[in-house]
């Protein structure tokens, strides 16, 4: 599958607003955007009609807006639908990031389409927008440990261990994010739907 190449792509790194969830799990998706935007020179403008934070580049040629909602991460879809609105991008054109419970830390997998897995951004999305056929770029930060509970374990900071590899880890999905935009997801998933070596 290819992204149209009619106007913008639009990237959205999901996660919750403040300092307080900044460097949660949860987060990931939100990280690996700011790690875009940084790495270009750039940096996030409020967009106060679409309650996001965007910045705009072209990638190879490619026009790409990348979005991070002010909005908690089981209300992204309105702000969602209305940057889709705004810049005149179908649901097949929209990249989101997000954390993924179901993959170990440091796998990542591109997925066009699909449910939501009980992930409460992806069902916000999905009925603001009446259709679950965006692109996916999800962010494996494994499952909790023993009895406790998924929805605390994302809201927590990553383990010792893992901030270790996590400017990698953030790296490589930064990377896959682009190829997606760039050269399509069948050759993301190719490159990158594997844990590292």
């Amino acid at each position: 599958m290819s992204l149209p190449r009619d106007g913008a792509t639009l990237v959205v790194g999901l996660g919750n607003p403040g300092d307080r969830y900044a460097a949660t799990r949860h987060n990931v998706g939100a990280m690996v955007l700011d790690h875009l935007v940084s790495t270009a020179g750039d940096r996030w403008k409020g967009q106060r009609k679409t309650r996001c934070d965007v910045a705009e580049m072209r990638w190879r040629g490619h026009q790409v807006v990348l979005a991070r909602p002010h909005s908690y991460m089981n209300e992204s879809g309105a702000p969602v639908a209305a940057l889709a609105a705004f810049y005149d991008v179908a649901p097949d054109g929209i990249v989101v990031l997000h954390d993924e419970l179901d993959l170990p830390f440091g796998a990542l997998r591109i997925k066009a389409g699909g449910g939501d897995n009980g992930h409460n951004g992806l069902k916000s999305i999905r009925r603001s927008l009446s259709t679950g056929e965006t692109i996916r770029v999800r962010i494996g930060v494994g499952r909790p440990p023993g009895r406790q509970d998924p929805a605390d374990f994302v809201l927590r900071p990553f383990s010792t261990e893992e901030r270790k590899a996590l400017p990698e880890f953030i790296q490589r999905a930064a990377d896959a994010t682009e190829c997606v935009v760039t050269e399509g997801v069948a050759m993301a998933q190719n490159r990158y739907n594997a844990a590292p070596e």
